[in-house]
């Protein structure tokens, strides 16, 4: 199940809630009963390194011509 970041834009309130894909966003915030808003940040997965493009796969070329 996702974790999702809140922010109230009034008290500045910020917390982290556990939600299935099919539930809504959450509108009120539960310090002051104003309006949140989801804090969008930095995926969990990022791909690095060699090995994620095609010609990272390929086998090396050789510049020699018969």
């Amino acid at each position: 199940m996702p974790t999702y970041t809140y922010v109230c834009n009034s008290c500045g309130h910020t917390f982290d809630i556990h939600q299935t894909f099919s539930e809504e966003a959450m509108s009120e915030c539960p310090m002051c009963k104003k309006e949140l808003r989801k804090q969008f940040g930095n995926p969990g997965v990022s791909f690095k390194g060699s090995g994620f493009y095609k010609n990272d796969s390929l086998p090396a070329r050789s510049n020699e011509s018969d």
